[in-house]
């Protein structure tokens, strides 16, 4: 039986992937997370209300900076109907990697109603070379959603992900529906996974591998031994039981290149605005989410992302 520090629990087998000795390639942390990633000031891509700030007013604004030895990338929570979008933080990384083995130790993730955060990792020519969305989710979502995004010709099983995890009910196994867009989606079913439940945990070690035969996640709890093992200077991915997540079934290589790291967190949209109405805990506490946002400022003191660090590992 799986200890009960382990995120990922069940009996499910992961199908086998040939083990790979991993090197790390880059470690970014509070010694050099804000010269390594770029700030992204234009607008949303996803018709969000939001406003995305330069390094200097994020830091002025006390929205982007470091806590102790921890990273800090937070929503405004004190201004009162903000005319062009509350104002946020989304970064990337200067460097891009093609496969890999993506680590990330979070404490804090944010939360909440009309909140839509995300770390994920995406290449040029969207969607032709693909994203990948480790933790994502909206408004009061409970449970983590992985996602791939691809062009077309990329359909995908889940094999060897964890039991309780499933494709989304009425979704696609076609990373390439509907325009990428829609991407294949698999729902987690453990509440440590995202939002308030992640938080109350203490955060999680995240990992992401991406090789050729497969892309699949995990997420250990704090101080577990998987967790250590996965910070490890050698992490051993097929020591760590099955993944959250693990989509197979592509050619990934045709589909995935040149990812560049990515934490965002927008506001409404294209999706946490579209399901406004759809959401029990949300809906009944503004007519539409834009209100809500720009109405509630201090709804938006639990939106911000705490990170110890991102390691990023390669294949010798």
């Amino acid at each position: 039986m799986l200890p009960r520090s382990l995120l990922i629990l069940g009996a499910a087998a992961a199908a086998s992937t040939a083990n790979a000795a991993y090197t790390l390639v880059d470690n970014y942390d509070r010694s050099n997370f804000f010269d390594s990633f770029t700030f992204f000031t234009d607008k949303d891509p996803t018709n969000g209300f939001v406003q995305y700030t330069t390094p200097q007013v994020a830091n002025n604004r006390g929205l982007a900076g470091y806590a102790g030895n921890q990273i800090y990338l937070g929503v405004d929570h004190t201004t009162q109907n903000p005319a062009s979008g509350r104002a946020s933080v989304r970064v990337t990384s200067k460097k891009a990697y093609t496969r890999g083995l993506f680590v990330a130790d979070i404490t804090h993730m944010p939360e909440g109603c009309g909140v839509w955060p995300a770390f994920w990792t995406f290449g040029p020519n969207w969607p032709s070379s693909g994203e990948i969305d480790i933790i994502e989710g909206v408004n009061s979502q409970a449970t983590n959603s992985l996602t791939l995004h691809t062009g077309p010709g990329c359909s995908v099983t889940n094999t060897g992900s964890l039991g309780s995890t499933k494709f989304v009910a009425g979704g696609s196994t076609d990373c390439g529906h509907a325009g990428g867009f829609s991407g294949c989606s698999q729902a987690t079913a453990d509440s440590r996974t995202y939002g308030a439940g992640f938080n109350a945990a203490g955060g999680a070690v995240v990992a992401m591998e991406w090789t050729a035969e497969a892309i699949q996640m995990w997420q250990f709890s704090r101080g577990s031994p998987q967790a250590s093992q996965a910070l490890s200077p050698n992490p051993v991915p097929s020591s760590w039981g099955p993944p959250l997540a693990r989509f197979a079934g592509c050619d990934f290589d045709a589909h995935f290149r040149d990812h560049q790291v990515v934490f965002n967190t927008d506001l409404c949209g294209d999706w946490a605005g579209q399901v406004w109405g759809q959401d029990a805990t949300c809906g009944k506490l503004a007519p539409t989410c834009q209100q809500y946002v720009a109405n509630n400022p201090g709804a938006f003191a639990d939106a911000y992302w705490m990170i110890n660090a991102v390691k990023v590992f390669q294949s010798s």
